[in-house]
């Protein structure tokens, strides 16, 4: 677009563009435009007249347009534009929530944004907000498994009490092991973090072998007691109750929680178990390792220790493992468990079958 008009302009349009210039409540927009009119009348080139009111040529000629159409009001008047696109129908809007919930079509095992956007029609933000505002994620998968233990009401009474009410002059511990622990090493040299960009780590890695964590975590505490081996046989776990009845000062009970791997129910375990009378174990509900606190403390050292680490041997892997242990005791805090044993059991009954949360 080019100037294709010349800017006439009687006195009583001067004198009303230059109250509107002068009127300090008036929008900055309108000044703008008054100004381009009132410096087009002086015959400037249109390049000047950008320059000293500030806006694009394009604006320029636009505004000059609507002068000479519409006079000084069209400059203080905005055009209608064409009205937006109708709002979805509740019909439609029902049908964008319902489908996600219902059979995937064809061979697909869930619906998408796009096609549930092609299915009723509607463009693919419009199904993204509506899912957003309803909370609504095909995508995501969350996996359960609820406990069929007969006796699950009983232990979950006997773990959380144990959590919640520790006896006097005892010592509770929750045991478990953490088999299978690769020491990986990665084929190149990865790069660390920086504004703008993320670490880096190549895919793929060399395998230098395992190990298994074995750990007790002490819940009155918080410390930590591990130990490495290369196996998790009850012959390792024995040696591993050693290590802790020699961590736990003489005259207190020891209160262990474990789960039921077989390992833990061994014969030679149980004879160990008589030969010293002050340990009682309380085994957890099966698949319910969620109520064993050291589970926690394993997730914690595989996210900031194990996940990202690069290890070119079993005893690179062994070492970072201890090292991260005592830096772990040093600032340990009590285990706190918040949730009392029969508000966990309402909820397990308020669920449907089949539920995860």
């Amino acid at each position: 677009m080019a100037q294709t008009v010349s800017i006439l302009m009687t006195t009583e349009d001067r004198a009303r563009l230059t109250a509107v210039i002068g009127d300090r409540n008036r929008p900055q927009k309108h000044v703008q435009r008054a100004q381009i009119i009132l410096l087009s009348a002086e015959q400037l080139p249109v390049l000047e007249v950008s320059r000293r009111s500030g806006a694009s040529r394009p604006a320029v000629w636009r505004w000059q347009q609507r002068f000479a159409e519409e006079g000084v009001d069209g400059l203080l008047r905005d055009k209608t534009r064409k009205p937006g696109k109708a709002p979805l129908s509740l019909e439609t809007i029902a049908k964008i929530l319902a489908l996600p919930c219902g059979e995937a079509p064809g061979e697909a095992t869930h619906w998408t944004g796009r096609m549930v956007a092609k299915a009723v029609g509607v463009s693919l933000s419009a199904v993204q907000r509506l899912w957003e505002a309803n909370r609504l994620q095909p995508h995501r998968l969350r996996t359960f498994k609820k406990s069929n233990d007969p006796d699950f009401a009983a232990k979950v009474e006997d773990v959380v009490g144990l959590y919640m009410n520790p006896p006097a002059h005892a010592v509770v511990v929750s045991i478990d092991e953490k088999s299978q622990i690769q020491a990986l090493d990665r084929t190149q040299p990865g790069l660390p973090l920086k504004p703008g960009k993320c670490a880096t780590m190549t895919h793929d890695y060399k395998r230098n072998g395992t190990t298994t964590l074995f750990a007790a975590l002490n819940i009155l505490d918080g410390t930590v007691v591990g130990r490495c081996m290369p196996k998790h046989t009850h012959q390792e776990f024995i040696k591993f109750l050693n290590a802790v009845e020699r961590a736990v000062p003489a005259g207190k009970l020891i209160h262990a929680i474990a789960d039921n791997y077989a390992t833990h129910k061994h014969p030679k375990v149980r004879e160990w178990l008589a030969d010293h009378p002050r340990w009682v174990f309380h085994f957890t509900p099966t698949s319910a390792s969620w109520l064993n606190a050291v589970e926690g403390f394993f997730s914690i050292i595989t996210r900031r220790r194990i996940r990202r680490g690069v290890f070119k041997s079993v005893a690179d892997l062994q070492d970072a493992i201890k090292r991260y242990i005592r830096q772990h005791n040093r600032v340990a805090k009590p285990f706190v468990w918040t949730k009392p044993a029969n508000a966990i059991m309402d909820k397990l009954q308020r669920l449907p079958v089949g539920s995860s949360d």
